[in-house]
């Protein structure tokens, strides 16, 4: 992290590599950060929503500690003081988690989250949980009964904010969170890091672990870093990832440090255009954002190839078996309680599952692997496939259709145990972001995080505040 200081005037615009550059370098607090961002919580999230619990206190409690700490010479790490918001999915021991539905209001953990556990670890600081579609389930970013986050790209109509990580990509988007952590089942990272205009990262299964992670999917759920920058993903992946006893996906992975290849540039790979038949149905904004991506990358060097694959992405929305049956074992009780109050397209889709025979569990099972085997073989000698992260930008919350998903260009990449990394590259001419998204053989996170990097040195996309909260 360069150490050149920064003039610091509200540290809640900092992104969080800078901030923690200027803790470790003691020109800035802990406490002045904890409160600058509470502050803007409390300004803007009273319309925003993204907060479902707030920490203030405690935040605050832990900031002091950490200034001390870091005075006194006892940092614990390069992160020690940076706070973070997390989705209301991750578990904190003696903490409400409601997993976005109102049914567990008062539901409190009983364990902490691996993930949580390695962040608090690192001395970060826990600003409180984020909003969620209920179970998890949804990609518009919707919640009937607790409320859906608003979008800051609009400041007059409520637009999706994607999901089903919305309050961690509208928390981000709006400087109340430096970063935040979210789930990608089906695009859950991507699609809000797409609509609301930040960097968010997929990982592969087994990379980061998911024990005390509240489940959907439980072989497609991924955890995964929110931020407003490459650099600001690559740092949180960094302390996310890595084996934990009490996630057998995790077993025998490694970790990868993504920090010594970011920086090197895309000169000499080699990057896959999506088919020409994929452009079909795509917002002409999308579209014309997504080819000066792929002009600025062969500008910097890449080679940009076609490819050739034995399936549309389109065709991934309809492999729901997987999705649909673990989603009811794990939800289904309550999906059949019907003085449960929850949200009606939530219900439906958790009750799809309900008629998935393990004949068709485990044919869409085996359907998975023959598809991966034929990914691979198609994207052999390429680096990265290139696509925009969704078919349109933010719509308004009166024309979502909930039988409708987001998901077209990101379901294939949980599919396929792929990792995928999506940033701003544009915006329409109302000012909603745009994106692409980058995808990668499983276990590639250190590729896509580089390409991403590099896209990002040449563009400042992820650099403009949303209107409202400027």
């Amino acid at each position: 992290m360069n150490d050149v200081p920064v003039q610091i005037t509200d540290p809640a615009l900092l992104p969080a590599h800078v901030l923690a550059r200027e803790i470790a370098a003691r020109r800035l607090s802990p406490v002045d950060v904890v409160d600058a961002l509470l502050a803007r919580i409390e300004r803007f999230d009273p319309k925003l929503q993204s907060f479902v619990s707030v920490y203030g206190a405690d935040a605050r409690l832990a900031a002091e500690g950490a200034d001390k700490a870091i005075r006194s010479g006892h940092a614990v790490g390069p992160l020690h003081g940076v706070p973070v918001a997390l989705k209301d999915l991750v578990e904190l021991e003696g903490r409400v988690t409601t997993g976005g539905s109102a049914n567990w209001r008062e539901r409190r953990s009983t364990l902490t989250a691996t993930i949580a556990q390695r962040m608090i670890a690192q001395g970060m600081i826990v600003l409180g949980k984020t909003h969620t579609v209920e179970f998890a389930f949804g990609g518009w970013g919707t919640n009937q009964h607790m409320g859906t986050p608003w979008n800051p790209w609009d400041p007059v109509h409520a637009r999706t904010p994607g999901g089903s990580s919305n309050g961690s990509g509208v928390a981000v988007a709006a400087r109340l969170a430096p970063w935040a952590i979210g789930t990608d089942t089906g695009g859950s990272v991507r699609l809000p890091a797409s609509f609301c205009g930040l960097t968010g990262l997929k990982v592969t299964i087994g990379r980061v672990s998911v024990h005390g992670v509240l489940p959907l999917s439980t072989s497609l759920d991924t955890p995964g870093p929110m931020a407003r920058d490459v650099m600001d993903v690559a740092l949180l992946y960094n302390v996310l990832q890595g084996p934990d006893p009490l996630d057998p996906n995790t077993r025998g992975i490694l970790p990868v440090d993504p920090m010594p290849t970011l920086k090197r540039g895309v000169r000499g790979l080699r990057l896959a255009r999506m088919p020409a038949s994929e452009r079909a149905g795509v917002d002409a904004d999308i579209l014309a954002a997504y080819d000066r991506s792929l002009a600025t990358l062969a500008g910097l060097g890449a080679d940009i190839v076609d490819v050739t694959l034995p399936f549309a992405f389109a065709d991934f929305l309809s492999a729901q078996a997987i999705l649909e049956a673990e989603a009811y074992f794990n939800d289904g009780a309550l999906a059949e309680d019907a003085g449960a109050l929850l949200d009606d397209a939530v219900r439906a889709r958790v009750l799809g599952g309900r008629g998935v025979s393990a004949q068709a569990y485990l044919a869409t099972k085996r359907r998975q692997v023959e598809c991966k085997r034929q990914m691979a073989a198609g994207m052999a000698g390429i680096d990265a496939l290139l696509t925009p992260s969704t078919a349109m930008p933010a719509i308004r919350l009166d024309e979502v259709d909930q039988a409708v998903m987001p998901s077209r260009f990101t379901r294939f990449g949980n599919f396929l145990d792929m990792c995928a990394l999506s940033l701003p590259n544009g915006f329409t001419a109302a000012g909603l972001p745009l994106s692409l998204q980058i995808c990668c053989q499983g276990y590639e996170e250190a590729m896509a995080l580089r390409i991403g990097y590099a896209l990002q040195q040449a563009t400042d996309h992820h650099l403009r505040v949303p209107p409202m909260v400027a």
